[in-house]
């Protein structure tokens, strides 16, 4: 009787699925913010890249100004803003944003839009008096795999600092 009960036991284990649940992690904490040219108020494109992953956010226009803000400016994802993820079949550069004619490789193997959340931006007067910091945080972005999983364990809530110079 124990074997049959050892058995059926063995037999009810072997047969649990979990469902195939995996667990995605981005962190972008030790990249720098980048851009292609000098940042200024026309500025829209910034990217954090992570070996063969891109964080890619694509910023309201007009979002950074020439004044210190009174308080926190947000910006919707992705009504007024896009946030995108990207996984690369290789190790991706700066370049592969900034060329003129795109690169074809690395190949893109996954893109991942983001379907919510906000872009927070907080804009002070540098301590040179000639220069502004905008602060860019990101709040409760959600994304969402095609095959409908979601990316549970984001850390990019702190996305980066960006310093223009005044009037430009």
């Amino acid at each position: 009787m124990k074997k049959i009960l050892a058995f059926w036991l063995l037999v009810l284990l072997a047969a649990c699925d979990d469902g195939d649940l995996q667990i995605e992690v981005l962190d972008f904490d030790e990249s720098t913010i980048q851009f292609c040219e000098t940042a200024s108020l026309g500025s829209t494109i910034f990217f954090k890249i992570n070996d063969d992953e891109a964080l890619i956010l694509e910023l309201q226009s007009g979002l950074l100004k020439s004044e210190a803000s009174d308080g926190v400016i947000s910006s919707t994802v992705p009504g007024s803003s896009k946030i995108t993820y990207r996984i690369f079949s290789d190790k991706v550069s700066k370049d592969y944003f900034c060329n003129e004619i795109p690169l074809t490789e690395p190949a893109v193997l996954n893109e991942i839009i983001a379907e919510g959340g906000e872009v927070l931006i907080t804009t002070i007067l540098a301590e040179d008096g000639e220069s502004y910091e905008h602060k860019i945080e990101l709040s409760g972005i959600s994304l969402v795999t095609e095959n409908g999983s979601r990316i549970t364990d984001l850390r990019i809530n702190d996305y980066g600092t960006i310093t223009t110079s005044i009037g430009n």
